[in-house]
């Protein structure tokens, strides 16, 4: 019924001027086809009536560790690629569309685990080959709540559909990788998307077992392995320390400094251990895609929970209580 639609996950939550922010890159510029917003983990934090409260760090490591890896991804990664007009992909989170263009490029696809990457490039695809003006945009104020998987089983089955889906989007659209037709999206996004998100995780494992011979056989030098690896961690490191260090100078969402103080302390921790666990996981997916392994995966969900009572309130309710007549 209306020019724009937003489409969102059942389990993410809007924070009160997410659509509206949202919606200014529509109203700024009239070629605006598609734009996303920020994904937040609201694990561990308070929630009341489907909106989050008071932002805090979920307990466990694993949640923890998603909290990193999406303050980089969205203020780091998606920030770059905006800037240079070849975002590909909206979470499926949280976006909101032009109906017109996506009807006509033949809306969500059916057909895939990864359909909000999928529909985003065929956009790119649609729009370039019509010659139709056109800008996707990412808007890093806006932001939807999602709860993150917070057990090994369903981490490991999101990264899997996550791979699945990026191999089903980049396979479709094979003929816009290193395509001049395509322009930056073509010549730069899509190679980049093959080279470090689809095989990037097994150039990594191939690497380390690389590593790990040269050592054992001793036809390495001990002095430039222990350089190289420290240069490796130290320049992933910076780059998750530099996403931390954007959200305090800009929306400042963690108000703890203890929360900051993790969150700093993980990126320096996380190239030892967890790293390697998703890239294997990955990898994973990557073979589950080769087997043309289908359906979404088993993801366990804890839910919102509502904020626990205010000890005070709950003790003047019992003395309250105490002090009626039967």
């Amino acid at each position: 019924r209306y020019p724009l639609f937003c489409a969102m996950d059942a389990d993410s939550l809007l924070e009160r001027d997410a659509l509206s922010r949202i919606t200014r890159p529509f109203l700024a510029d009239r070629r605006t086809v598609a734009a996303g917003g920020v994904v937040r983990v609201a694990n561990g934090s308070r929630v009341e009536a489907g909106i989050v409260t008071d932002v805090k760090l979920p307990n466990g490591l694993l949640p923890r560790f998603q909290v990193l890896e999406y303050l980089r991804a969205f203020l780091a990664g998606r920030v770059g690629w905006d800037a240079v007009g070849a975002s590909l992909i909206i979470s499926g989170a949280f976006g909101v569309f032009r109906r017109e263009i996506v009807a006509d490029a033949g809306g969500f696809a059916t057909d895939t685990v990864g359909e909000d990457m999928e529909l985003v490039v065929r956009l790119h695809r649609h729009c370039r080959d019509r010659r139709i003006p056109y800008h996707i945009a990412f808007v890093p104020d806006p932001v939807a709540w999602t709860e993150a998987p917070a057990d090994r089983a369903s981490l490991r089955s999101q990264r899997d559909r996550w791979q699945r889906g990026l191999a089903q989007t980049l396979t479709r659209h094979r003929g816009m990788v290193f395509n001049p037709r395509y322009g930056v999206v073509g010549m730069v996004a899509m190679p980049a998307q093959v080279a470090f998100e689809l095989i990037g995780p097994v150039i990594e494992a191939l690497g380390y077992l690389a590593l790990a011979l040269s050592i054992v056989l001793g036809v390495t030098n001990t002095a430039f392995v222990v350089a190289f690896l420290a240069l490796a961690v130290f320049l992933g490191s910076a780059l998750s320390v530099v996403a931390v260090g954007l959200e305090e100078l800009t929306f400042r969402r963690y108000e703890r400094r203890r929360d900051l103080a993790i969150l700093l302390g993980l990126a320096l921790v996380e190239s030892f251990g967890y790293r390697q666990l998703t890239t294997a996981w990955r990898i994973g997916g990557l073979w589950s895609a080769v087997r043309k392994k289908a359906g979404w995966g088993a993801i366990a969900r804890q839910g919102f929970s509502p904020p626990s009572p205010d000890p005070d309130s709950h003790r003047a309710a019992k003395a309250a209580a105490a002090s009626r007549p039967d």
